[in-house]
Order: structure tokens, then C-alpha cells, then sequence
């Protein structure tokens, strides 16, 4: 809230009716008043956002010591008497209103146009437990949570270097929500670094209460299905992501990191793949391949196949697939979307329910619908093979925001499939690759380094080939620094005792 006159008065009285005016109807803001020496004095915090014990203990307590000292300046309180570390000045009524509304206690004495500003917020946090949108079998079993402090202390045990910066700024008119820009001096781009705070200085609005705020807001390409933001609940992958010249923005309230810039390739990178010996990651990176393409198009081939292109089916499996169907009034593409929509659903009320019966009904659902939608006749048996092996392909994917776009993007080309079979298949396929390649995060383009080609790059692309074969950091954009290993870690043989 603006006031009209925003430096502080001298006289405590004229404070306290500001601050009292700022705060009217706010029955958990406390005026504590008390003395000190001659002069009144007021203590001002919001009653649930403070640690009361340590107001107690290094605050008033140790006033009511000093109560009869002579000559107690506002320079003693601050240095001598409050036992607390980090006191701050301040002598604005704005800046007032926002160290209290952040959990800091307000200490203002008559005679004096300036406040002290105490450090003792403590809220109520859940504990450090493992992500649940991104699980690993190897790895740390840490996540972030609520708490912007304690998700940027986690980064801070990774990468104990004073290169590791952390800039802070406020967003949201109403809501004056923390968030930390973080990146590593002498690996970021500072053209990318000025991009991000430009970007976030643009943003007017009333509040920032998660992550996808700000997302939506600073993306290049607002209208794409595809995330161009990494979004990570995970301290090593904000870590590796750091030192590969990223930036990391962490918004307090959630537990979800932002990583930037992103390319596509990057969302199918897992934490354990670097922990797990190269050829196990090799193989699961060909996996993930594998099942993004039966994902993406396998219900859209089954409708352009069965419909208009039956050359190309194997003579038995043709006349299976036509008994099959034989008693089915729908033609393909109407079979696929009542499927697919039913998997949908099933698979959103899995979310929405409680844990412990979600995944019960989402799969006892799925099984028992598919059964009965078959006995019926409503739907074939090959139809609810390929929605089951298709709802299976897109959880291989390991990023949620890049798994839900290829969900999406199924129904157009069912239905390019179902108008113009085969040919429509590799339109749709062509306009959603020109889409990539032409797409752009934060000057970076999305899919690099197969557009343009970089070569050297494609180490961490579609395999992952040994950590001591990465010389270079893989991110292009960076400019400095680049060098990330000496050159000279490949492993010898043991040499033979004599």
C-alpha cells in the first residue's frame, strides 16, 4: 500500500497512527508498546509469520535489561543490546510494510526517523522429502519444497562456489511474491542473463502464486503446446543445469524450480541418467524415443491404417482386426476418440483422487471399461490395445509438461489420419517439426543441436555417451568458460603386476 507520505515522522506517535491506518482491520498485526530509557517505543509484527520465542529472548528481554541504562542510543539497541544477526535500517513506511509482511519484526522508538528492522520469521514448512513428479532409483532422494530459503540452500550444498549468484526481486502487486534469479558468474551468458531480468521486470500483475505465473509470462512462444521453461523439483538437476550456464528461477510458495533457457531434448534427460553407467542411459534415452513415436502417432496409424491404407497390414492380422470390428457401429477415428477421451478421464480422476485409491481405480477403471466397452460392442479389441500401449508410451516421458503437449497433439492427427490417412500423418508430423525447429527460448533455439546442427553437441542428445568424453560444456550459449573437464580423464588399464 502507497501512503501519502512515506518517510518516517520523528515523533512515535505519527508512526504509529500511519502504521495503524496501513494495517486497519488487521487484527493479527501486534503493537507491542515498551520503553526504552525515557522514550516510547513500539514493536511491530504480524502475529503467526514471527518466532515469538526470539522476540522474547533477544528483543524484549534484553531491553528490559537495559531499561535504567542511561543514554541508550538507537545505535546501542541496534548493536549492543538485540542479539540478533542481520538488523536492518529502514526509514520508509513502504519498505516498513514489506519487511513485516515478510515475517520481520519492526522496532520503532520516538525521536527517531528511522526503524529497526529484526530478523525473526518462522514459518510453518513441510520437510525435505523425495519429488514426487520426478522419482529416480539412484540419486538423491531430496526435493524442494514451499520454502524459497530452503530450496535455495539445497542448491548452495551443491555448488559451494562464490560464483553461484543469487538475485532477489518481488513480483505481484498484492501477493509481493519472493523470487531469486540464480546462476553461476563466468558460465552464464549475460546477454540470456539480461533477457530473464528484462522479461521479469515487464510483469505487472496483482499476483505470482506459482511457477506457471511467471511461465506464461516470459515465454518466447505463448500460443506452442511445447514447454520452453524447465520445470524441476530436483536440487541435482537445478545443480547440473547451473553449471551448464542455465539460469534457475525459484518462486517462494512452490516446489517447483524453473530452469532456463530449454531446449526440447532437455525434457527427455532424467537425473539418474547420469548416475546409471552410460549404456544403461543409452538404452533407456532409445526407450523414451521409442514410446514418445507410439505416443505421439500410434492411434493415428491405426485409424489411417485400418481405414483407407489395408495393403499395409499383414493379411492375418488385416482379417483379425476386421472380425474384430465387425460389430462395431463406429467408424476408427469415433472408436479412438471415445478410447482416448475415457483414458483421459480415468487417468485425471487417478490424479485427483486420494493416493491410496487413485492408482487403484484409474487402473481397475481402465480395465474394467475396456472390457465392457468390447463386450458391448462398442469398441474392438485391437482399439483398446493400442489406447492402453499409447497411454503407457507417455509416461516414459520423463517431463510431465512435454508428456501432456504430445497428448494433446494425438487428437489432430487422429483426425488428419482419419481425413487424409498416411499423407495426412506426415503433414501433421511436418508442421509440428517446422514448429520446433522454429521455435526460440530466450534467443536459444528450441531444437538445438539437431536445428542447426551442431555435431559436437549431439553427446547428450540421443545417447549419453561417458562423463569423461564431456570436454565442453553442451550448451552452446555459452561463451566463456566453456571447458568444462580436463581432457585427459579417460580411464587407463591397471598396469599388470610384475
Amino acid at each position: 500500500m502507497k501512503v501519502s507520505n512515506n518517510v518516517l515522522y520523528r515523533e512515535l506517535g505519527l508512526n504509529i497512527k500511519q502504521m495503524k491506518e496501513i494495517f486497519t482491520n488487521s487484527t493479527d498485526v501486534i503493537f507491542r508498546t515498551f520503553h526504552v530509557e525515557d522514550r516510547n517505543a513500539n514493536l511491530i509484527y504480524v502475529d503467526g509469520l514471527v518466532n515469538t520465542s526470539d522476540i522474547q529472548n533477544h528483543v524484549l528481554h534484553e531491553i528490559i535489561k537495559k531499561k535504567h541504562v542511561p543514554n541508550v542510543t538507537f545505535e546501542d539497541l541496534e548493536q549492543e543490546v538485540i542479539s540478533l544477526s542481520d538488523i536492518k535500517e529502514s526509514n520508509t513506511f513502504d519498505e516498513i510494510v514489506s519487511f513485516i509482511l515478510d515475517g520481520n519484526a519492526v522496532v520503532l522508538i520516538d525521536q527517531y526517523d528511522k526503524a529497526l528492522v529484526l530478523p525473526v520469521s518462522k514459518f510453518e514448512t513441510r520437510s525435505i522429502s523425495e519429488p514426487e513428479s520426478e522419482s529416480a532409483i539412484r540419486g538423491p532422494r531430496e526435493g524442494f519444497i514451499e520454502n524459497i530459503r530452503v530450496n535455495t540452500s539445497l542448491v548452495r550444498r551443491k555448488i559451494k562456489t562464490p560464483n553461484l549468484k543469487i538475485s532477489s526481486k518481488k513480483l505481484g502487486e498484492q501477493t509481493q511474491t519472493s523470487v531469486e534469479i540464480a546462476y553461476i558468474d563466468g558460465i552464464v551468458d549475460k546477454k540470456v542473463l539480461e533477457e530473464v531480468e528484462n522479461r521479469l521486470n515487464r510483469i505487472e500483475i496483482d499476483g505470482i502464486l506459482e511457477t506457471g505465473y511467471i511461465e506464461e509470462l516470459i515465454e518466447d512462444n505463448p500460443w506452442s503446446l511445447f514447454p520452453q521453461i524447465q520445470i524441476s523439483e530436483r536440487p541435482d538437476t537445478v545443480a547440473a543445469n547451473l553449471l551448464e550456464g542455465r539460469i534457475a528461477l525459484f518462486v517462494d510458495g512452490t516446489p517447483f524450480v524453473m530452469v532456463l533457457p530449454a531446449t526440447f531434448w532437455q525434457q527427455f534427460q532424467a537425473s539418474e541418467d547420469y548416475y546409471d553407467r552410460f549404456y544403461i542411459a543409452i538404452f533407456l534415452r532409445i526407450i523414451r524415443f521409442l514410446f514418445l513415436a507410439i505416443a505421439l502417432t500410434l492411434p493415428a496409424l491405426y485409424v489411417a491404417t485400418t481405414t483407407y491404407h489395408h495393403e499395409m497390414i499383414p493379411t492375418k492380422l488385416l482379417l483379425s482386426i476386421a472380425a474384430s470390428r465387425e460389430a462395431i457401429p463406429f467408424p476408427a477415428i469415433v472408436e479412438a476418440f471415445i478410447m482416448e477421451i475415457s483414458f483421459e478421464a480415468l487417468r485425471e480422476a487417478g490424479v485427483r483422487l486420494p493416493k491410496t485409491i487413485g492408482m487403484a481405480v484409474s487402473i481397475l477403471g481402465a480395465l474394467v471399461i475396456g472390457s465392457a466397452a468390447v463386450e458391448a460392442g462398442i469398441v474392438s479389441a485391437p482399439m483398446v490395445i493400442v489406447v492402453s500401449l499409447t497411454g503407457i508410451a507417455s509416461f516414459t516421458i520423463p517431463k510431465f509438461s512435454l508428456a501432456i503437449a504430445v497428448r494433446l497433439l494425438r487428437f489432430p492427427l487422429m483426425i488428419l489420419g482419419a481425413i487424409f490417412g498416411m499423407l495426412g500423418i506426415v503433414i501433421g508430423m511436418v508442421l509440428i517439426v517446422a514448429h520446433l525447429c522454429k521455435m526460440r527460448s530466450f534467443g536459444v533455439p528450441y531444437f538445438e543441436p539437431l536445428a542447426p546442427m551442431k555435431l559436437s553437441q549431439l553427446k547428450d542428445v540421443f545417447i549419453r555417451v561417458p562423463i569423461w568424453m564431456y570436454e565442453k560444456r553442451p550448451s552452446d550459449f555459452v561463451k566463456s568458460n566453456v571447458r568444462k573437464q580436463s581432457d585427459h580423464l579417460k580411464p587407463s588399464p591397471s598396469q599388470q603386476q610384475e
